[in-house]
């Protein structure tokens, strides 16, 4: 079900300047077949050298959010499409004042453009759809065609962590990033009755957990 636009969705993304870095790429200077690059400043951006973390897919927020109050000592950019969604992250963002949060609006493929080689720490996927159909994988965040991308701006033994409540995107995406050369580690097949410890339950991950669903986990090392 396609969720309703919000009201005054437009001015409450310009109320969101102070945490909104922009669109990943503008579509309709795409169509017209315009090269664009706009390769991010993190030091000027956050005014330090702190480490870099990106979730990919940010949805509501409520990962980010909780690991930038967290961890002050990490600069958190975090990434959705959905301009209905990513506008109630960034206005939660606003009202926990956190400094070392941003947002980008768009899509996975054009991390590239923006983010320079070997300048990420890490990467969060929490909860990215699943795409269950064959014909439609290559839209999978773990696909090899994302993979390739997140590899050239990790930085060397940078992590990819992962989380989803479905197990053939789980399978998949072991295959995925062992075929990539990224080693994988801290693999969980019930992370809610492991004994990993710090974990950040997210909005979908407490509603699958509470329906009997496990919750699948893993971290992958580029390598």
């Amino acid at each position: 079900m396609r969720m309703r636009r919000k009201k005054h969705l437009e001015e409450r993304i310009d109320d969101c300047s102070s945490v909104n870095l922009g669109w990943l790429v503008d579509y309709a200077a795409e169509a017209r077949g315009e090269t664009q690059q706009c390769t991010l400043d993190t030091m000027k951006i956050f005014g330090n050298n702190n480490p870099v973390h990106l979730e990919v897919g940010c949805g509501k927020g409520g990962f980010v959010v909780e690991a930038a109050k967290r961890n002050p000592n990490i600069n958190y950019i975090a990434v959705e499409m959905a301009r209905n969604v990513i506008v109630s992250a960034m206005e939660q963002a606003i009202k926990a004042e956190l400094p070392n949060l941003k947002f980008l609006m768009g899509k996975a493929e054009y991390l590239e453009k923006f983010f320079p080689e070997n300048s990420v720490e890490r990467i969060y996927l929490n909860f990215s759809c699943p795409y269950p159909k064959e014909t439609y994988k290559k839209h999978r965040l773990t696909h090899s065609g994302f993979l390739n991308i997140y590899k050239k701006i990790l930085v060397p033994g940078g992590e990819i962590h992962q989380k989803t409540d479905n197990m053939k995107l789980f399978e998949f995406s072991i295959e995925s990033f062992s075929h990539c050369g990224f080693k994988l580690q801290n693999v969980s097949l019930d992370l809610h009755n492991s004994s990993f410890e710090g974990n950040i339950v997210t909005e979908y991950e407490k509603r699958f957990s509470e329906a009997g669903f496990p919750i699948y986990r893993l971290e992958a090392v580029n390598s």
